[in-house]
């Protein structure tokens, strides 16, 4: 089974593609039956063929969509659904129904299809902007260019909306274009809604969905009040480039042992109450643009006394970070609202310090929003990665979905759990709906209120028959994904995918061989990161181990207590080291790594598909040398050579590692005399690969060039499998390759552990 192919048709992958029939049995194989999925995978028959009507659908309360999986019966125009075995008849068009001419959605290359919907949204997306102006002249004005260009970038009908915030929070009126005008809000006051909407002057002007709409396109006349703050971009342009550009730094006084009292939170809350108040069940964007931590109001992370240090891990542990909790409430509060209506909140930290982003965290995981962290906004990590948001695809628009829910249905023997992903529950409590819970469960439904074409969910199912009941031989277990969303066209689409895998008997060896040690490493890794947000790191860490340990003792080969009969199938070989790779990785270990980066990876990982999620898991390394050549190589300590480059990826650092003698070379100048052009070639090649791994990353990762030796080194150290310490002696005194610095085991060490305590007849 190509699991490539599958991912490339269905955006999908399973940790098993064959099920064991049982409960029993399914939870002797350790890992559970999941799947990572990306609803919104390019494809490019869509575009050209694009499917101009409306799904199928079973009778209710079943609702499921027809798929190729159905059984027809051409001459009575009937269909059989797979998932309640109910008949249904074909509607009156599908006439000519025949074994030779059949619908897209009956053939097999369509388990996957997007259906274009009858519907357009009555409001094209809506971005608002939240930018803070606390900053220095540099970056405000870096910033300013930033958010100047955005405009264009933007389709002309999109709306677009401006808050600017520091000591107050100032709410810009676009519909006026004759001088600049704001709403000013008190930074230090908790504001509700109903204030917010009472202030700005918007009661009763809601647009409630399925209202008689005009014209697709056309704003709705009863929605003047918005009007001032949210217009289409082509109409308010000029005002708002004006705007932007007179900007000036907040104009409070800040003392030289002082923070600048910044109210974040202030600021947020009013966007949220705006857009909630105006446009419910829309999509839209708050695109929140902070310098600094918010210092006062509410959602402030620390005091603005500078003396006062911004919380770390372990004043987090300690329970003595005394702003954490009441922030967190805060914006868990802000983010429920936001994902209850469809509206997304993005992240885009310019700042070297923290700004809160774990406090914030809420607000974009819950929304599938997008969360950069730059040192400052006149970084390329943050330019580049702004500009990337905007992205358009062949037809020009934006490559995002808006408002969009995740439907999930499964045969009688499958129940789902849970999914971890940016999503909120829909709080659907269906027949689907299983017993155990992993990551958002007690649903069959998620919110998901943004979504890009790369966005990747791993959504957990358990096996519920029980071993009386046995299956038929040959029996498939079907789920059926369904994803509803608004296009950033404005039109509503439906993209179903249904998947069928085999039911084989739990001791065959079809559930062995069906084992994807990749996609499973993924999603264990996403329990892990989920169990880290609740449990302290050690338990989880325990957890971990557990599990690798069960799945080898079933899976491995070996006699009892002899730990060099050990052997696993090639399927499994390279699943220990990932785990081994995770354990060491700044996803479970806070060590070195600020409570704000923490909470940006593990974001990050939790987007991602299979390939990405690997590469932070287990980062690649590529090395460069002269007699041969660039070849992958162990991502190991014995893999530096004073004659090598080296070329580290670990998705959120790109490094490029010169060796000591290239170094020495390099800096005698070689590379720039006759007769070394193969010295001037072998300084470059890394550095074209390296620009071809920036080409779709996001967000831009922080590139970095260091030489052996060097301070920059570290990233690179503290990646590798430490084969070679400062403790490992060698028969002359020094070890042959590079020793590195550290107290962990290595994966030697690792293996030989778990190959004893597998093997253990007690255990």
């Amino acid at each position: 089974m190509n699991f490539d192919e599958i991912e490339e048709q269905d955006g999908i992958r399973f940790t098993w593609n064959a099920w064991p029939s049982s409960r029993v049995e399914a939870t002797k194989a350790v890992v559970p039956i999941a799947c990572l999925y990306t609803p919104l995978k390019e494809r490019d028959d869509f575009i050209d063929n694009p499917i101009w009507y409306e799904p199928v659908t079973c009778k209710a309360p079943c609702r499921a969509i027809l798929n190729p999986y159905c059984q027809i019966d051409v001459r009575g125009k009937l269909w059989i659904c797979p998932f309640c075995l109910q008949r249904n008849s074909f509607p009156p068009h599908y006439t000519n129904l025949s074994t030779t001419n059949l619908p897209p959605e009956l053939l097999p290359k369509y388990t996957t299809i997007e259906y274009n919907l009858n519907r357009v949204a009555q409001i094209p997306p809506i971005f608002l902007y939240v930018v803070d102006t606390c900053l220095d002249d540099d970056d405000l004005k870096a910033l300013k260019d930033a958010l100047v260009v955005s405009l264009s970038l933007l389709p002309p009908y999109a709306w677009v909306g401006l808050i600017t915030f520091g000591t107050m929070a100032q709410v810009h009126e676009l519909g006026f274009g004759d001088c600049p005008k704001s709403f000013v809000f008190r930074g230090t006051k908790d504001y509700s809604a109903k204030q917010v909407q009472d202030m700005l002057g918007l009661t009763g002007s809601t647009v409630r969905p399925g209202q008689p709409s005009q014209r697709p396109g056309q704003p709705p006349q009863t929605n003047m009040a918005a009007n001032r703050f949210l217009l289409p971009v082509k109409d308010c342009e000029f005002v708002l480039t004006s705007i932007l550009e007179n900007m000036q730094r907040d104009p409070w006084p800040v003392a030289v042992d002082k923070r600048p009292q910044r109210c974040t939170g202030v600021a947020t809350s009013v966007a949220v109450g705006l857009l909630e108040t105006t446009f419910p069940n829309t999509g839209a964007r708050i695109m929140l643009f902070g310098g600094g931590p918010a210092t006062e109001g509410p959602g402030a992370v620390v005091s603005n006394e500078l003396r006062e240090p911004i919380r770390s891990h372990n004043d987090i542990e300690k329970e003595s970070a005394k702003h954490y909790k009441k922030a967190v409430k805060f914006y868990e509060s802000l983010a429920k609202r936001a994902a209850t209506n469809g509206h997304t909140i993005d992240i885009f930290a310019g700042c070297l310090d923290q700004i809160g982003v774990l406090e914030m965290k809420a607000m974009v995981n819950h929304t599938g929003g997008f969360m950069v962290l730059a040192d400052a906004f006149n970084t390329a990590i943050f330019k580049q990665s702004f500009q990337r948001v905007f992205q358009k695809d062949i037809q020009g628009h934006l490559q995002m979905g808006f408002n969009a829910t995740l439907d999930v249905q499964t045969t009688r023997e499958l129940k789902v759990c849970g999914l971890i992903g940016h999503a909120t529950s829909a709080n659907k409590r269906s027949t689907y709906v299983g017993e155990t819970e992993i990551g958002i469960g007690n649903t069959s439904a998620w919110k998901i209120c943004s979504l890009t074409n790369k966005t990747t969910h791993g959504i957990y199912f358990e096996v519920v028959n029980q071993p009386t009941v046995p299956l038929q031989p040959g029996s498939r277990g079907l789920i059926q994904f369904v994803t509803h969303y608004q296009h950033a066209s404005g039109q509503y689409r439906l993209r179903v995918t249904t998947v069928a895998r085999n039911f084989v008997d739990g001791q065959s060896m079809e559930v062995a061989n069906s084992f994807d040690q990749e996609t499973a490493a993924v999603l264990m890794s996403r329990i892990a990161v989920f169990k880290g947000e609740i449990d302290d790191g050690p338990d989880v860490l325990r957890w971990l181990d557990r599990m690798l340990i069960r799945l080898c003792q079933r899976f491995a080969d070996y006699r009892k207590d002899d730990p060099h009969s050990f052997r696993l199938a090639d399927n499994f070989s390279i699943y220990p080291q990932f785990m081994f790779h995770l354990r060491r990785s700044q996803f479970l270990q806070a060590f070195n790594n600020s409570p704000d980066e923490t909470a940006f990876y593990r974001h990050v990982l939790n987007r991602e598909n299979v390939d990405n999620a690997l590469i932070m898991i287990q980062p690649t390394l590529t090395s460069y040398g002269f007699d041969s050549p660039p070849q992958p190589v162990l991502l190991d300590s014995v893999s530096i050579k004073p004659d090598a480059i080296l070329l580290l990826d670990t998705f959120f650092h790109i490094l490029i590692f010169h060796g000591e003698t290239i170094a020495q070379w390099r800096e005698a100048g070689y590379q720039n005399q006759d007769g070394y052009e193969n010295f001037k070639e072998l300084l470059e090649a890394p550095v074209l690969d390296a620009q071809e791994l920036l080409i779709d990353r996001f967000p831009i990762p922080r590139y970095i060039v260091c030489d052996h030796g060097g301070s920059q080194a570290r990233f690179l150290y503290s990646k590798l499998n430490p084969s070679t310490t400062h403790a490992s002696a060698s028969p002359y005194g020094t070890p042959a390759a590079t020793a590195i610095f550290t107290d962990d085991v290595s994966l030697q060490v690792f293996m030989e552990h778990l190959k004893k305590l597998s093997v253990a007849a007690s255990s």
